[in-house]
This record gives structure tokens, C-alpha cells and sequence, in this order.
């Protein structure tokens, strides 16, 4: 793996955990007031992009990292649209 590798790995790493503590947060508390739906709607969609553009090039970093974001962001969107 070259340098660019790594660094896209790592920036993958670091913004797809960083969705970890939100989605941990509302599972346990119930508590969506303060999210934006529109925002986790629209970041929501953006991922489902990105993954399929990853797809698309066969980039692995890329298709993995968006997996798992989409996976949290669309758990934290579905939790926004059910607790309110």
C-alpha cells in the first residue's frame, strides 16, 4: 500500500468512527431534539453516493468506509425519524 493509500485509509477510519459516539448516543438515550433531519437525510444520501462511486472505481477504502458510514448515519436517521 503507497502513501496515498494510507492516507485515504486513515481518513476513512477516522470519519467513519467518528459517527460511532452519535449513533451509541441516541440508541441509548432515545434523545433525537437536537439532530437535524434534513441534515442526516442529506448526509445520508451523499454516502449512498460516495459508496456507489466507490463501487464504481473498485476503491476499496472508499466502499468500506461508506459501508459502515452509511450503516450509522442511516441507523442514526432511522432513530431521528422514529423518536422524533
Amino acid at each position: 500500500m503507497n502513501s496515498i493509500d494510507w492516507i485515504g485509509s486513515a481518513a476513512a477510519t477516522f470519519t467513519t468512527i467518528s459517527f460511532i459516539p452519535q449513533a451509541w448516543k441516541v440508541w441509548h438515550t432515545r434523545h433525537t431534539a437536537d439532530i437535524s433531519l434534513s441534515m442526516y437525510a442529506m448526509f445520508t444520501l451523499g454516502v449512498a453516493l460516495w459508496l456507489a462511486y466507490g463501487i464504481m472505481l473498485d476503491a476499496w477504502p472508499i466502499i468500506i468506509a461508506n459501508t459502515i458510514t452509511l450503516l450509522l448515519a442511516g441507523a442514526v436517521l432511522v432513530m431521528k425519524i422514529k423518536f422524533g
